[in-house]
């Protein structure tokens, strides 16, 4: 091999080798680089995490943020409050009848038709018999699911604070909060056992015991009861002392009920006024046309009596619902 050769063979293999050495550098370099990158990227992934977990606690403890989270969960059970009250699937369970829609339309159009045939049988206007049918078919037996509504629904609030307290002090006495509404479910008078019952047994299906009470407020829509839900979905997000949160919410609960006697009691006057007011020209009429049907035959009989009477029911009628309105206190 001459002296040319061996120079060329020399400069390839230094040029190969310090190129080499130089990508060798570069990669290493660069893989170092991205390694800083990426540790840099988890560190402030974490740093923002951390942070967002940071302001996640503050807004907790805010109570600006806490009210914000009670007046939406106020709405939310304001919504199922209202579709609660309006079909009639709803108001038969708040009622606490097993009966289904289609039972309670059956029995509804039964009533009217038993209604219809009276007053034609004694040979009384047919507007009457149609009136008569309405109001049997229609009326009377929606005023019936309302009052046994009201009914339960009244006693459901009586036993809520004693329940309550039930709870408060099996948590003090660290039993869980399930083994407290199995309590209640066995202890409480009716209707507040059977809602209860419901109640847990929907929370062992696997539902949680948020929608569990929202199912349990479709049943039994009333203020007392969404409270309970509100201080139970707050205390789960947030954490706290939930004995002392439901121990206060039970001296709201019986405030309320106070504050509630008082107002019908300062009231009763003037709802036995309004009763007597509205009942005595119904009465008047009946107790003339009794002793003096002759005196009281011709609005009967005559069509210009007929629109007589029609204007009285109106205008009775409206000033009945205007003094319901004036006496009808909510709290």
């Amino acid at each position: 091999m001459d002296t040319n050769t061996t120079v060329v063979l020399a400069a390839v293999l230094a040029f190969v080798t310090v190129g080499g050495l130089g990508m060798a550098m570069a990669g290493g370099g660069g893989s170092q680089t991205k390694a800083l990158k990426r540790v840099q990227n988890m560190s402030g992934g974490g740093a923002d995490r951390a942070e967002r977990a940071n302001r996640a606690k503050q807004a907790a403890n805010d109570p600006n943020a806490r009210r914000k989270q009670i007046v939406k969960s106020l709405k939310e059970q304001e919504k199922q409050a209202r579709k609660a009250t309006v079909t009639m699937a709803a108001r038969l369970q708040q009622a606490g009848l097993t009966i289904t829609v289609r039972t309670f339309w059956i029995i509804s159009g039964v009533m009217a038709v038993i209604a219809f045939f009276p007053p034609l049988i004694f040979h009384l206007n047919p507007l009457i018999a149609l009136g008569a049918a309405f109001a049997a078919g229609f009326g009377l037996p929606r005023w019936v699911i309302g009052f046994l509504g009201k009914r339960r629904t009244k006693k459901f609030t009586l036993a809520f604070s004693d329940a309550i307290d039930i709870i408060v002090r099996g948590i003090r006495s660290g039993l869980p909060v399930h083994d407290c509404l199995k309590m209640i479910a066995r202890e409480c008078p009716e209707p507040l056992a059977g809602e209860f019952k419901r109640l847990v047994e929907n929370i062992g299906m696997g539902l949680s015991i948020d929608q569990a009470l929202d199912k349990m407020f479709e049943r039994m829509p009333t203020p007392e009861l969404r409270f309970f839900a509100i201080v139970l979905s707050i205390q789960q997000k947030t954490g706290g002392n939930l004995a002392e949160a439901l121990a206060n919410l039970s001296q709201v609960l019986r405030g309320r009920r106070l504050m509630r006697e008082k107002i019908k009691a300062m009231s009763s006057e003037a709802i036995a006024s309004s009763f007597i007011i509205g009942s005595l020209p119904p009465g008047v009429v009946t107790m003339i046309s009794l002793t003096s049907p002759q005196y009281m035959g011709i609005m009967y009989t005559d069509p210009r009596g007929h629109m007589f009477l029609a204007f009285a029911v109106f205008w009775m009628t409206t000033g009945v619902l205007v003094m319901r309105k004036m006496i009808n206190f909510k709290f």
